[in-house]
């Protein structure tokens, strides 16, 4: 059956993103489960891969695409059967294995979740990888606060690049335990935004995004950064003494122009987040607490919904720092 997809190629006249039609004798053979797709997303990552800006895309033809959410329509694998609602987040899905912007995915059933009861299809593309990072973060923050004895509300929490999907889950998650989130935004006009997912205060991220001390003056007992390099090192540098830093992305840069100081002096963590290859019981944990915690109302605030036609400009959009929180690639409209 022939069915939709986003397909990149790399021809001698360059890189392309289209939207075409593809017949399901042509999806991986490596594959041991075919998924009908209702809802994919896009992410930073999926951004990169669209545009060609970074050679996230390992091997062409490719479709992009590192998450969807769908129906098990057949399965070689032993832990599947037809009907089965599952979710697929990383494993190189979108990279260097067929991903999730199209009508149909065939991939390895080893890498699927079963979609949790609680949520739909389209909640949990509403979330993401970038929102399933978010929690992540959040749970590597909870293990090192119960280990330290940091209660909920002793003091602040900075979200770095809180105006993206990574961001907006993560404030919404941590305001949700008690603690007090301080989000960190070059989109000022997002203040009220960021304030109703639960952000105490929001600062410029210009307070952050430039070379600083080693050391500077305690004020954080955690830290979700999406952001990297400057803003990374200024969050370590002024974390409290025994606080933690969670790390997932890099939108300002891969490099850390840091100090060991925080992290010999003060006793600092750097936690570095994986949600590509995260261990299988780590993910199903985090999509439990997800579907348990996590705010519909705020969810729903931070979501735009686009048809899959709309997947290659919202992807340009994306790196250019020109979208709210969440996009859900609706890939049948």
């Amino acid at each position: 059956m022939p069915f939709n997809a986003l397909v990149i190629t790399k021809p001698e006249s360059g890189y392309r993103c289209e939207l075409t039609q593809l017949d399901e004798a042509q999806l991986p053979a490596s594959g041991d489960v075919t998924v009908r797709v209702d809802y994919s997303t896009l992410n930073y990552k999926d951004g990169l891969a669209i545009t060609g800006k970074s050679p996230v895309v390992r091997s062409f033809p490719m479709v992009p695409g590192i998450d969807f959410a769908g129906s098990v329509t057949q399965s070689d694998h032993p832990r599947w059967k037809a009907g089965d609602r599952v979710l697929l987040n990383g494993f190189g899905v979108g990279e260097t294995h067929w991903g999730g912007l199209a009508q149909r995915a065939r991939v390895k059933g080893d890498w699927l979740v079963a979609l949790p009861e609680r949520l739909s299809e389209r909640e949990a593309m509403a979330i993401g990888t970038a929102g399933y990072t978010a929690m992540l973060c959040v749970m590597a923050l909870q293990r090192h606060w119960a280990d330290a004895g940091v209660a909920p509300g002793s003091g602040e929490v900075l979200v770095t690049g809180a105006g993206g999907g990574v961001g907006g889950v993560a404030i919404s998650l941590l305001a949700g335990l008690g603690h007090t989130v301080v989000a960190s935004t070059g989109r000022p006009q997002e203040a009220d935004y960021l304030k109703s997912l639960g952000a105490a205060s929001v600062i410029d991220r210009q307070e952050l995004s430039a070379p600083g001390k080693p050391l500077q003056k305690e004020r954080w007992i955690g830290v979700v950064d999406s952001v990297g390099s400057h803003t990374l090192a200024n969050a370590c540098a002024s974390t409290r003494y025994g606080g933690a830093v969670a790390a997932c992305g890099l939108a300002q840069g891969m490099d850390l122009p840091a100090s060991v100081a925080p992290f010999i002096l003060r006793g600092v963590t750097l936690y570095g987040i994986d949600s590509v290859m995260a261990p299988m019981a780590r993910r199903v944990a985090a999509w439990d607490a997800l579907a348990k915690t996590l705010d519909r109302a705020q969810l729903a605030a931070i979501t735009t919904e686009i048809g899959l036609q709309d997947a290659i400009a919202a992807g340009s959009a994306l790196l250019a720092g020109q979208v709210r929180g969440r996009l859900v690639v609706n890939v049948n409209a």
